[in-house]
């Protein structure tokens, strides 16, 4: 199966250029979709120019306070109308994912209480999700490097948490990059966990740069391990490029063009 790759577009824009020149770019290319950290005034107009250029918004993020999130179940009543009111968006859009966050680590409370508290906090919103055909997808972070004190840091750790909800519509946000830093034994932890998977980013590391000769991940061998497993959702690009960003995008399509 062939990997259908994304743009995250904010990472990418430049003064240099428009965000029309960048989504007709991206789709020149080859690029099925584009897709977006907020939720800002220009939502709407985002939408619309993906469309006008043939591109699906693959994913947005759900909710406000990535450090202050699901493991504090203070914050389930504002995160429950936050996702319910992304995931409303998100299906007028034809949006397939939003983003949620665990938040960063409470003290005097132990992993399986943070991991019963995220459980109990998305299961107020997967039948919801589900209803309107749109994935929350649990994002898993480093905490070594760039976000310090993030709870859902391991793939197992967010694997319990997206099991447990049991939902086909909860599932997991796999950052390439953060799990990288974090774990390494990348290709088979992908094997292991695709069902729970429901997108994935990329960047390359060190540095969070192009995907090149000068940083340690492979992949165009990553990219072909996850289209052996016949994934079928997609891969965003989250890397920002260090020259001129539309090459880097040719050069990062062509890498992952993996079937």
């Amino acid at each position: 199966m062939r990997i259908k790759q994304s743009v995250c577009y904010p990472i990418m824009k430049t003064d240099q250029m428009t965000l029309d020149d960048l989504f007709k770019a991206s789709a020149r290319i080859g690029y099925a979709a584009v897709e977006m950290w907020g939720r800002g005034d220009d939502f709407e107009d985002v939408c619309a120019l993906a469309k006008k250029h043939k591109l699906v918004v693959a994913s947005m993020v759900g909710h406000a306070s990535l450090p202050d999130g699901l493991n504090k179940r203070s914050n389930h009543e504002r995160i429950e109308a936050e996702l319910k009111e992304s995931i409303d968006l998100a299906a007028k859009h034809g949006i397939r994912g939003v983003i949620c966050f665990s938040g960063n680590r409470q003290p005097h409370m132990s992993e399986m209480e943070a991991i019963e508290a995220c459980v109990d906090g998305l299961r107020l919103v997967a039948p919801y999700a589900e209803a309107k055909g749109v994935n929350v997808n649990l994002e898993l972070l480093n905490s070594k490097r760039d976000h310090a004190g993030y709870q859902c840091d391991h793939t197992a750790w967010g694997a319990a948490v997206v099991q447990r909800v049991a939902s086909p519509c909860v599932k997991l946000l796999y950052d390439i990059y953060h799990m990288a830093i974090m774990e390494g034994d990348l290709i088979q932890t992908i094997r292991d966990h695709i069902q729970w998977i429901g997108h994935f980013h990329t960047a390359g590391n060190p540095g969070r740069n192009d995907m090149d000769d000068t940083q340690e991940l492979n992949y165009a061998g990553i990219c072909k391990a996850i289209a052996q497993t016949g994934y079928d959702l997609y891969v965003g690009h989250e890397f920002k490029p260090k020259g001129d960003v539309i090459e880097a995008l040719e050069k990062t399509f062509k890498l992952c063009d993996q079937s």
